[in-house]
């Protein structure tokens, strides 16, 4: 067993009460209330920000080109491909580019990409990977777990999203991400796997709290 597929296991129960959150179950049967999707988009959109930077300082860290260009291209991927939907998903909902751009972060979205971007600044390529993982393969099985339940024909733009999450190329992404972990595990040594898991349990209760965050959309009490 690699560490990825050990770390996966190892945080389960997180992942399982992410997959069951009311905010998905409700992308996919199509109850969930627009106001709410629209508050995730821009929050998410926030968060990509931010995910991007970790990319390109994991492809700045890496020491192998197979490496840095792939996660050069995920970055690509990231800032052209995923957040273009989310700026189509604000043209549609009326809320301009500049509006969605000067989102501030609700409380939740702030911490998980503060956790995100101490890890790329001060880890090793393996924690920065480590860290990444539950969104990259939480999204990839969240997808493809819905897609299985079938698309909500009541909602045309919740069926976009599935699709996007369920699509080989999001796939393949999560795949390779958990390869290159179990790599870099086999050359650390045991405090740097230790540190990879805490990472990793980290980031995993972290999706969990932005699917809360969306569902209740959360805003600074103070």
């Amino acid at each position: 067993m690699g560490l990825s597929e050990e770390l996966r296991s190892h945080a389960a129960p997180i992942w399982e009460a992410a997959q069951r959150h009311p905010f998905v179950q409700g992308i996919g049967d199509g109850s969930l209330p627009v106001e709410k999707f629209k508050f995730y988009v821009c929050q998410d959109y926030v968060f990509l920000v931010e995910f991007s930077r970790v990319l390109a300082l994991a492809s700045a860290r890496a020491t192998v080109l197979e490496v840095m260009s792939r996660y050069a291209s995920l970055l690509d991927a990231t800032l052209n491909g995923e957040m273009e939907l989310h700026r189509g998903y604000c043209e549609r909902f009326g809320i301009s580019r500049t509006d969605l751009e000067a989102t501030p972060a609700a409380p939740a979205a702030h911490a998980y990409t503060r956790h995100l971007l101490s890890v790329a600044h001060g880890g090793t390529l393996g924690e920065i990977t480590a860290s990444l993982i539950p969104c990259q393969q939480g999204y990839a099985e969240i997808g493809l777990a819905l897609a299985a339940q079938g698309e909500p024909a009541s909602q045309p733009l919740y069926a976009e999203w599935i699709r996007m999450y369920a699509s080989p190329e999001v796939q393949e992404i999560a795949s390779w991400s958990c390869a290159l972990l179990d790599r870099l595990a086999e050359d650390a040594g045991a405090g740097e796997r230790d540190r990879m898991a805490e990472i990793f349990v980290t980031s995993s209760r972290y999706e969990y709290l932005f699917w809360e965050m969306a569902y209740t959309m959360q805003e600074w009490p103070v």
